[in-house]
């Protein structure tokens, strides 16, 4: 516990968890869009086992370090270019974001040809098994970006406890106000196309740094915050169909 009383291990402490808040955007919306599709007594229980799944699948990652190691090393290859576990769990885990988010917009704006929606009731384990899909391929950029900033394992342990904690108080208000407002929730379903678009480029050697699309998707926000405001006194918009 010497680190404690290391102040440079305080400041790594603050720099990783704000990085971790950062990395956790992605997690954050996947986990409100879902639990959107769940009743309205369940979304917020969702929400919360999500993210505790998401805190625990880090930690079991960092605990994991030499699996982790293994996971980077070269398993096999095609045409030249070497593919590791990590390709092929950010490859797999981008192509699923990707079908997953195209079908909650054909969910959302289409449904099916008469005019109902294609799903049925989500349950509470879909839910839940979906997020914890996602969770293992988020899990890994966060833990990469943690062992790549700093040495001592309690200092990341502990940034990723506070940056879920704070995930967690975050998650209802960021999950009501996407369900609240359609376009805000087409953005959001946007924004996890290009991640799962970026995790694959990843997985197969084209790395996308994650910047241009916090930006992206960022500025489309403030785009659209400025419409909210000019359309405020109109007509509220048509709602999207629901998920259930």
């Amino acid at each position: 516990m010497e680190w404690i009383f290391d102040a440079n291990a305080w400041v790594a402490l603050a720099t990783l968890t704000a990085l971790e808040l950062v990395l956790g955007i992605d997690n954050i919306i996947f986990i409100s869009i879902l639990a959107g599709r769940l009743p309205v007594e369940q979304q917020d229980r969702a929400r919360k086992i999500g993210l505790m799944l998401a805190m625990g699948m880090r930690i079991l990652l960092l605990l994991s370090l030499a699996w982790m190691a293994r996971l980077t090393e070269p398993f096999f290859s095609v045409f030249g270019r070497a593919f590791s576990g990590r390709d092929l769990v950010l490859i797999v885990g981008g192509m699923f974001l990707l079908a997953k988010s195209t079908h909650e917009i054909h969910d959302n704006l289409e449904g099916e040809p008469d005019g109902t929606v294609s799903s049925t009731a989500a349950s509470m384990l879909g839910v839940l098994t979906q997020i914890a899909l996602l969770d293992v391929v988020f899990s890994l950029d966060s833990v990469i970006t943690a062992v790549g900033m700093v040495d001592e394992i309690p200092v990341m342990v502990t940034a990723i406890v506070i940056s879920i904690a704070l995930m967690m108080l975050f998650a209802k208000p960021v999950g009501d106000f996407v369900d609240a407002h359609p376009t805000v929730k087409m953005l959001a379903l946007s924004f996890l196309m290009l991640v799962g678009m970026a995790l694959v480029a990843d997985g197969a050697g084209f790395h996308i740094p994650k910047g241009y699309i916090y930006f992206s998707m960022g500025f489309s926000i403030f785009v659209e915050m400025l419409n909210m405001r000019l359309r405020a006194r109109r007509e509220p918009p048509v709602q999207l169909r629901s998920s259930f």
